[in-house]
């Protein structure tokens, strides 16, 4: 079974911020794959609702042998653990967060995942810990760099580095 790379994004307002970040990497490593690069954590300002609690946010880089669908299922299963509510069209505070960002140079889209996150070339929140541990990968859609996505953004979010 080949390796495959994965760039996923963590991000939540709600609980101990430092243990949920601590406990969902273990998890992560358990149930999909080997990290191999971990962004800093950023505090950022709720996006697309409004809340008091800032979250943080950080990107990570995985090694995994699983399928996106099956990377998909077990970010949901942890995700679950630490209670995630969904609801559709709605963005609400929670402990954690996981957006698959990017999986090697894959372009897909289905009801149930689509690659590249649609939404990340639109996120500072995304872009500036993606930027930090792969400055140079290329979108497989857009054909721009990271550091280019991050320099065209206009996401006028103020984020800050903390609690790396």
């Amino acid at each position: 079974m080949g390796k495959h790379q994965v760039f996923l994004c963590l991000g939540g307002n709600l609980g101990d911020r430092a243990e949920i970040f601590r406990e969902t990497t273990e998890r992560l490593e358990r149930q999909v794959g080997a990290l191999k690069k971990a962004s800093p954590r950023y505090e950022t300002p709720p996006w697309g609702f409004e809340s008091e609690l800032s979250f943080w946010n950080q990107v990570l880089l995985l090694e995994t042998g699983l399928q996106p669908e099956q990377v998909l299922d077990e970010v949901q299963l942890i995700e679950n653990y630490f209670g995630r509510q969904r609801q559709p069209g709605k963005y609400l505070s929670r402990k954690m967060d996981i957006d698959i960002l990017l999986y090697d140079r894959l372009i897909r889209s289905t009801p149930e995942l689509t690659i590249p996150h649609p939404l990340m070339a639109v996120r500072r929140f995304v872009l500036q810990p993606l930027a930090d541990i792969a400055p140079r990968l290329v979108h497989p859609v857009t054909g721009q760099t990271v550091a280019e996505m991050l320099a065209a953004c206009t996401d006028p979010a103020v984020i800050k580095r903390c609690c790396s």
